[in-house]
């Protein structure tokens, strides 16, 4: 299927690794222009580097630390400036610190606010009007299986991610008409170093191994395994295809089944 994605110009945050990488790498091969970028220069290089070469396709990177205006701006400015627009916006930020509520003073949920909400919304600030004037957008929050089934331990992440999620319901409405979609993609436990980490937090926080609870976690998926980025990739892929002008508004997971909800 030809996802009508070649000629289109897309920004990718916290593209480095991970989800965001995965995200990067299968637009790219799409044949879509990017600008990708992430806090650690290094990585980002490597990443712009690799996907370059994989794709043939022009791949550009700004270090910027979305949890910052200037970050923010850094990279709304770098792919303006590189590819002119910006069709296919991703916000995708790394996930805030795990633990109880007791865990987060305000200045944590300050921080998390910045990152995981502002980041969103500020960007789309930034790419709204030219996506509707040009009658074309696409714009894909990458958030979590938390805003339909909050996860243990991560206080921080189920409430802010839940709030980009009714931003992002709300804006689909208002944009529609112009052409342009707003969904969410919530990723599962996919084999990522997020997961990892919180794996680890979760094997201190109760005197067990890390081993351990992945395959308690891995018990708990109908399909008995981690998802792979590249697969929670594909479908960001298509929500940012010509195929999917007709779908906006949705909260769409790439869990294996870990959801129990019926929507």
């Amino acid at each position: 299927m030809d996802l009508g994605l070649r000629g289109k110009a897309a920004l990718v945050t916290a593209a480095s690794r991970g989800l965001g990488r995965a995200i990067a790498e299968t637009l790219a091969a799409e044949g879509a222009s990017l600008v990708i970028c992430a806090r650690g220069a290094d990585a980002l290089d490597q990443a712009r580097a690799a996907i370059a070469e994989r794709t043939g396709v022009e791949v550009d990177s700004i270090v910027a630390d979305l949890a910052t205006e200037d970050g923010i701006a850094r990279a709304w400015q770098h792919a303006r400036d590189r590819l002119g627009r910006v069709d296919v916006l991703v916000t995708n930020a790394g996930g805030p610190p795990s633990g109880p509520f007791e865990n987060h003073d305000w200045s944590a949920w300050q921080h998390a606010v910045e990152l995981t909400l502002r980041s969103a919304v500020e960007l789309t600030r930034l790419v709204l009007p030219g996506m509707k004037e040009r009658q074309w957008g696409r714009i894909l929050n990458v958030t979590s299986i938390a805003v339909k089934q909050p996860v243990d331990g991560l206080m921080l992440s189920n409430s802010l991610r839940a709030a980009v999620t009714g931003f992002a319901r709300t804006l689909a409405n208002e944009v529609a008409r112009y052409g342009v979609t707003v969904n969410n993609i919530l990723p599962g436990y996919t084999r990522t170093e997020r997961v990892e980490q919180l794996n680890a937090a979760t094997a201190a926080r109760e005197g067990i191994s890390a081993e351990e609870v992945s395959r308690r976690i891995e018990a708990q998926i109908p399909m008995r395994r981690l998802g792979e980025p590249h697969e929670f990739a594909a479908l960001a892929a298509f929500l940012a295809s010509e195929q999917a002008a007709y779908i906006t508004g949705q909260s769409i997971a790439v869990d294996g089944g870990w959801i129990r909800a019926l929507l």
